[in-house]
């Protein structure tokens, strides 16, 4: 029986390339009814945007070898038979570990990852060629439950504030469920170490201003119904989904980079792989220019300084990072009042 699959020509730099794909009808959105060949064809069909917020970056993949509704797994690895104009580039992990990771710079090379039924696309906030300095800065207004997209956005309006106060320019996303992205261009000057404490320096300023709303609490027990400002996507190999990836939601959904001006009347879930193209060619790319006029973290780390002075130093890291210095204990606050004789 003959091998059911399909072929797309994809425009690049180096002229077209011929990306084949295998089992194009399979569903890979059962409840949305998107198949991967759609999918393909979203990629090709935003790749200029695409390649400008995802490209030339260390990209980890979310995996789903039989559909959103499957299992899932992460791909940080090269997977086997990648094509020689795939570009690949050393990563040094927390752990101290190293082994190559895939970089897109062209649309193409998203194609061969949705062959290889990639959905969601993590790329690293540095380039391919300076790992170690990031270039982004980025701040996840996460609600928790209770609260939805909406309550993120007058945070995410405020951070804008916060973060131009500060010097820096930043830009809006939705993530593709009920969260905020936000964004800015910095310098490559800075580790992450550093890059980390600016955005917790920015996020607690924003906690300041809107108490009742926002918290930096960690732990999950004290967040209560409040948007929390995920302070750790900023760690080194943190990475949240790119702009203008999918997410496996049940409807095919977007992150997708939005106007400041637009935000408040933004609707997450209009944002799909079927409308996503046709919105991107009528409004142009909101994020056209993030990282042309990249910024000053002196500022943030000058919060930090001054936060620091006053009592409130480090936070924690997530769990399988290894201990980091003057990090706090790494214990839910009711466990370490239960081991407390004392309290």
């Amino acid at each position: 029986m003959a091998s059911e699959a399909t072929t797309l020509t994809v425009p690049g730099p180096d002229g077209p390339r011929e990306m084949r794909i295998s089992s194009p009808s399979r569903l890979v959105w059962p409840a949305a009814g998107v198949s991967k060949l759609e999918l393909a064809e979203y990629v090709v069909a935003v790749g200029e945007a695409f390649v400008h917020a995802i490209g030339d970056r260390p990209v980890a993949l979310q995996r789903y070898g039989a559909g959103v509704d499957g299992e899932m797994f992460f791909s940080k690895n090269p997977p086997k038979g990648k094509p020689e104009f795939i570009r690949e580039t050393p990563v040094v992990f927390p752990s101290a570990r190293s082994h190559p990771m895939l970089v897109i710079d062209e649309p193409a090379a998203a194609v061969w990852m949705v062959q290889m039924n990639a959905v969601v696309f993590h790329p690293w906030p540095a380039r391919a060629r300076d790992i170690d300095h990031p270039d982004q800065l980025r701040i996840d207004l996460d609600p928790q439950p209770g609260r939805a997209f909406a309550d993120a956005v007058p945070a995410a309006f405020e951070l804008r504030e916060v973060l131009r106060e500060a010097g820096l320019e930043p830009y809006a996303k939705t993530s593709g469920n009920r969260g905020i992205h936000v964004f800015a261009g910095v310098r490559p000057e800075w580790d992450y170490i550093e890059v980390r404490h600016a955005v917790i320096a920015a996020a607690r300023e924003l906690e300041r201003r809107m108490p009742d709303r926002v918290t930096t609490a960690w732990w999950k027990e004290e967040r209560g119904e409040r948007v929390f400002v995920d302070f750790n996507q900023a760690a080194r190999d943190r990475t949240i989904a790119g702009a203008y990836s999918p997410r496996a939601t049940p409807g095919a959904t977007v992150s997708m980079p939005v106007r400041w001006e637009d935000l408040g009347d933004v609707v997450p879930g209009d944002f799909t792989i079927r409308t996503v193209p046709a919105l991107l060619a009528e409004r142009g790319d909101p994020w056209a220019g993030l990282g042309g006029a990249p910024g000053d973290l002196t500022t943030l780390l000058e919060w930090w300084g001054r936060d620091v002075a006053n009592g409130q130093g480090e936070l924690p890291y997530p769990p399988d990072y290894p201990k980091m210095p003057g990090e706090p204990m790494r214990v839910q606050p009711s466990r370490a009042r239960k081991s407390d004789p004392d309290s």
